[in-house]
């Protein structure tokens, strides 16, 4: 077995040493290679708004060949003069499915791939604890890991990163409440998984952004995604519009005042999504009055969108399969979406009547968070940090 860590590096000069110097003290014994792209549009070098970040890659380039002395480093550099991405590709997708082929032409089915980022902190266990991990699971897919985004000591940011991480684990808390296969995190720093895994659903596909999104529902799909590791990953958290949306464009908006986006989406949206799962058997012969299904029925364009399901698969089983392949975690995200704005849930009063309900037996008193808010850096942080422990509570639990 041998282990590659996929780095894609984008204006990252003052941040990836740290990262690196994570990745020469990893404790184990497994064979492990970096795999570093450096990235950016080509025709950023013409453009004087870019210029600096074209500059501050081919720095990248060069720090990295002083870590070659002390790390197994290959460098794939798109970011030269002429060697940029050109026309529409451009994202940090296109540059992980690079770093990603290049793995696969040299790498054996049973060799694990890391997804990280280039600002990202791991402990010196991370990457065994991913090795051993996998060992335990033989017919794992993939790992999503745990995270954790440390604060940066500038406060808009990480009053932005907290409130975007909130949104995050309340989200996750209520998918993981009501079972769905879709309750996972989707981050790209934070992905591991085996190569056989990656040629079986076809690679991953270079989307200017969410690649880890789509990835993750793909593997969720045909096989098995575990959602635990023992060892946290904690990425960076900061603003920046490298991606069209995740964790820095949120933060861009957030700053400005705009959580449109990012609504921390009451629990009740959540029951109706699982008054949909928990009657999947009867929709095997009927439709029923459900709010979610109701929902499909216009997504689909077809107010029968079941009925082919239930001619092509001939038993319960095979037509859960299929119905939880078609109604994907894009789909329910999509739902929440539209009844949050529809029905104009105020974030905080959702955030703490969900608190209310995941935390009723924990000995949380209502007096702990009725008087907190969304705004306040102390009060962000303990809202932060409670969600936080719930959901590695609740992750412990799936994997027991």
């Amino acid at each position: 077995m041998k282990i590659y860590i996929a780095l894609p590096a984008l204006n990252e000069a003052d941040f990836i040493s740290t990262t690196l110097d994570c990745i020469v003290n990893q404790q184990t014994t497994i064979d492990y290679e970096t795999i570093i792209c450096v990235n950016q549009p080509d025709e950023w070098w013409e453009n004087p708004e870019k210029i600096s970040i074209c500059k501050n890659n081919i720095k990248t380039l060069k720090m990295l060949e002083s870590y070659q002395k002390h790390l197994s480093i290959s460098i794939i550099d798109r970011c030269s003069k002429g060697k940029g991405w050109k026309g529409k590709e451009i994202g940090v997708g296109y540059a992980r499915k690079t770093i990603m082929d290049f793995i696969s032409e040299e790498a054996a089915d049973e060799d694990i791939i890391i997804s990280m980022d280039a600002d990202t902190l791991i402990d010196s266990d991370y990457v065994e604890s991913i090795a051993q991990n996998f060992i335990k699971n033989p017919d794992a897919m993939a790992i999503s890991a745990p995270y954790y985004h440390p604060l940066s000591g500038n406060e808009d940011a990480d009053k932005s990163m907290l409130r975007y991480e909130i949104y995050m684990r309340n989200y996750a808390l209520n998918m993981l409440h009501i079972d769905s296969p879709f309750a996972y995190t989707a981050l790209g720093s934070a992905i591991a998984y085996k190569q056989w895994a990656y040629r079986k659903i076809g690679g991953m596909s270079p989307v200017k952004s969410g690649e880890d999104f789509y990835f993750l529902q793909q593997i969720r799909k045909v096989g098995k995604l575990i959602i635990w590791n023992d060892s946290v990953v904690r990425p960076a958290a900061r603003f920046s519009d490298r991606v069209f949306f995740g964790t820095g464009p949120a933060m861009i908006k957030g700053n400005e005042g705009n959580w449109e986006s990012y609504p921390i989406y009451h629990i009740s949206l959540f029951d109706h999504v699982l008054d949909f799962y928990k009657n999947i058997e009867t929709l095997y012969q009927k439709d029923l009055p459900l709010v979610f299904l109701d929902y499909l029925k216009e997504q689909f364009k077809n107010q029968n969108f079941l009925e082919p399901l239930r001619k092509n698969f001939k038993n319960i089983t095979q037509f859960k399969k299929a119905v939880h392949t078609k109604v994907d975690g894009l789909r329910i995200l999509q739902f929440m979406k539209a009844k949050q704005k529809e029905l104009n849930y105020d974030d905080l009063s959702s955030l703490k009547e969900n608190i209310s309900f995941h935390f009723a037996k924990d000995g949380i008193s209502p007096s702990d968070y009725l008087n907190r808010n969304l705004e306040n850096m102390e009060d962000l942080i303990y809202f932060r940090d409670l969600l936080f422990e719930k959901e590695l509570k609740m992750l412990k639990l799936k994997k027991d």
